[in-house]
């Protein structure tokens, strides 16, 4: 990488010019720095009207929330990038443009998004966009379908599998998802009056063989390519429209983990509401939740079934009845994908404004608590849940 240099402003704008195919490059004069998450510098590339035109995007070479003490591959821009060049493929409505990308530099130009919202911070203020939760389940069906064995010949497949390796990355989940959770690790951030409740998972014996289940099968299950971090903040909403941006986590993983981890990011803003919103407002916010959790499941399903029905290319696996069976066990690993969502924005250090932005102390606690322990029912019924009205029944019994 000794091309790499960090960009400032002027860098990014210069390179918007260059690479942003915008008609009059010489209009684009200025840039704002976005980027909040975790790990990137985003540029918001302006023209001389003050119109937002494009955005540039550069890894940084360790997590920046924390500094370089934690360092980090710079080929998760490359992965980011070539995953979401794939899905735009099979899903443009859905998937943010990538317009150029640069492998040395870590950076790209994507399309501009300025009038779209982050879905998180909607869900947070209570604001619906009632085809979000049908779109995402869009998306996930188109993405993970035509990235999977059911059309990919082997040859294709594996070859596809080895270009999207992404270790570090996957490490990270691995630990964040799967380990520091459930032991006493450093990393983890959680209320005192929480401790009771989750040191009782560290013993938890049924609990941790389950949660070791869910991570072999994320090592050894390439079902598809995913996108690998899809919450609420990974996903723009317009009116009317979605779109999946950030997926440098992007690998060939099972099926579930994405579908469970946009579901599970629901049912974070579902155990959040009654803190967020006054009492009515929210017993009908978190039933909205419930449906979109339905719709998000319904609509995958359908979808995946209808193109495996259309396209489906190995022989055996187009066989009547496989691809319902197929479904089964994405629906079982869904649930158990989903209830260790829940537990990481919990208990580890990746907490979000669902739960961030309760105001009072006792009742973000006690959202907290209940958010806990839904991640472990789920992660503990995942085998023994038959479908999505299943699970919303079970999900209402838990308060």
């Amino acid at each position: 990488m000794s091309q790499y240099r960090t960009f400032t402003a002027a860098d990014a704008v210069e390179y918007a010019k260059r690479y942003g195919r915008i008609d009059d490059p010489s209009a684009l004069v200025s840039a704002e720095e976005i980027g909040d998450g975790n790990l990137n510098l985003v540029f918001k590339i302006y023209d001389n009207q003050g119109v937002s035109r494009v955005v540039v995007k550069q890894a940084l070479p360790y997590v920046r929330c924390v500094g370089e003490s934690w360092p980090l591959t710079l080929d998760r821009a490359r992965l980011e990038a070539q995953t979401l060049v794939e899905h735009y493929k099979y899903c443009p409505q859905h998937t943010v443009q990538i317009i150029h990308y640069d492998a040395d530099l870590a950076v790209m130009v994507m399309e501009d998004l300025s009038h779209y919202r982050i879905w998180r911070s909607e869900l947070v203020k209570g604001v619906r966009y009632p085809e979000a939760s049908r779109q995402l389940g869009e998306y996930l069906a188109q993405t993970l379908f035509h990235t999977s064995d059911f059309i990919l010949h082997p040859h294709q497949k594996k070859a596809e599998v080895a270009r999207f390796i992404n270790p570090e990355m996957c490490e990270i989940t691995e630990d964040l998802f799967f380990n520091d959770p459930y032991n006493d690790h450093q990393r983890n951030n959680y209320p005192a009056a929480l401790e009771p409740l989750v040191a009782s998972l560290r013993h938890d014996d049924a609990l941790r063989i389950a949660v070791a289940a869910l991570k072999h099968r994320f090592f050894a299950n390439a079902e598809a390519l995913l996108h690998g971090d899809i919450h609420s903040g990974s996903i723009f909403v317009a009116e009317g429209s979605l779109k999946a941006i950030d997926a440098e986590f992007g690998y060939f993983g099972p099926i579930g983990f994405d579908v469970g981890t946009a579901i599970g990011n629901l049912l974070i803003n579902y155990c959040g509401l009654p803190g967020l919103v006054a009492p009515r407002e929210a017993a009908d916010a978190r039933e909205q939740r419930l449906a979109d959790v339905h719709d998000i499941w319904s609509t995958f399903s359908a979808r995946f079934l209808q193109l495996a029905k259309e396209k489906t290319t190995d022989i055996a696996l187009g066989y009547p009845g496989y691809a319902q069976a197929f479904l089964r066990k994405v629906w079982a690993d869904t649930i158990g994908y989903c209830g260790t969502e829940l537990i990481r924005r919990t208990v580890g250090m990746s907490h979000v404004a669902d739960m961030k932005l309760i105001k009072d102390v006792a009742m973000r606690t006690e959202c907290l608590r209940n958010a806990i322990t839904l991640g472990r029912t789920l992660i503990l019924a995942a085998d023994h849940v038959e479908d999505v009205d299943a699970l919303i029944a079970r999900i209402r019994q838990a308060g």
